[in-house]
């Protein structure tokens, strides 16, 4: 009798097709490639992705950090790094400081972390003075690629704030919207999570969602349509949002979702990638430039797609920048 093959396994033997990934990154291929300062990348899973993206012409990376780690880290890949630029930092602490330094000294239009802890990076960031903070609250945005949807997911905000206010989240809203135009999304449809479709008092998440609702009535969020509270199913699945006879643009048809806090955004996405088989390409938005967040768990595609994100980011901020300018 043939042994059972674990479910794990047969979801890695399953033929896998990233039609959306391969989209935004033939997007980012046809753009020059993105200056991205790359944090402390000394094992093989940070340095991989750098050269992988690379080798697509996606990103010129400055790899910042110990640089006797760094030659050991690609010599063991069998990678060459004679040709890309090495910013000698002794430690993560310092390579995540002098990585922002490059980017307020105008030589790197991204960041990406490597072997270091987010909180080491998002510090360098987010510190009053010299960091790269803007007037918006940076937040996290999922790029996830769910085999079984149509489109393209932005889940918004599963890794930075942790319980956001509503003032936080006009923030994250925008962010996300602004990332949805980016990657060329003709009508972001904004759906604003809870448990129920309903405004219920006792519900905070419900309340706060009608609340976004109207201020984007009012012009306070600009550039898509929102609508909420909106349960999961009928946010993205219209049959569940006809059987619940919610008439809107958004309803089973959303292709950016606010959740209420990190806790569920953290499992929503999760959920996705080890039940649904989806990838989760991560982004930071807020700063002055966007953070590539790749995990050593993260897929090559998934990483691919962080970095053409950026790239599209990126070059959305250079458009708006010169329209400024005019």
């Amino acid at each position: 009798m043939t042994a059972a093959v674990p479910v794990h396994d047969m979801s890695q033997q399953t033929l896998r097709r990233h039609d959306k990934y391969d989209r935004l990154i033939a997007a980012a291929q046809s753009l020059p490639k993105l200056k991205v300062a790359v944090a402390h990348p000394c094992d093989s899973a940070s340095l991989s992705a750098v050269f992988e993206a690379i080798g697509l012409g996606l990103i010129e990376p400055i790899l910042v950090g110990p640089q006797s780690k760094i030659e050991a880290a690609a010599e063991a890949l069998g990678q060459d790094v004679a040709q890309v630029r090495i910013v000698d930092a002794p430690h993560s602490h310092a390579a995540a400081d002098e990585a922002v330094n490059l980017v307020r000294a105008g030589q790197a239009e991204a960041l990406m972390k490597g072997s270091l802890h987010t909180d080491e990076l998002m510090g360098a960031i987010v510190r009053r003075e010299g960091g790269l903070r803007t007037a918006r609250r940076i937040s996290h945005c999922f790029v996830m690629d769910v085999p079984t949807h149509e489109t393209a997911l932005i889940i918004t905000d599963a890794a930075v704030n942790i319980a956001p206010t509503l003032e936080d989240k006009v923030h994250i809203v925008q962010n996300a919207i602004d990332l949805a135009c980016a990657l060329g999304v003709d009508l972001v449809r904004v759906a604003i999570l809870s448990a129920m479709e309903t405004v219920n008092p006792k519900v905070p998440s419900t309340i706060e969602a009608a609340a976004l609702c109207k201020m984007a009535d009012r012009g306070q969020i600009t550039g898509g349509i929102l609508d909420g509270p909106l349960a999961l199913d009928n946010a993205i699945d219209l049959g569940a949002a006809t059987i619940k006879r919610i008439q809107s643009p958004v309803a089973g048809q959303a292709n950016v979702l606010v959740v209420p806090d990190l806790e569920a955004g953290n499992m929503l996405a999760k959920s996705l990638t080890f039940l649904a088989n989806a990838d989760a390409a991560g982004i930071v938005l807020g700063a002055r430039v966007p953070v590539i967040l790749t995990s050593r768990a993260d897929s090559t595609i998934t990483r691919l797609a962080s970095c053409a994100v950026a790239s599209l980011v990126a070059d959305a901020q250079r458009k708006q920048l010169a329209l400024a300018e005019v």
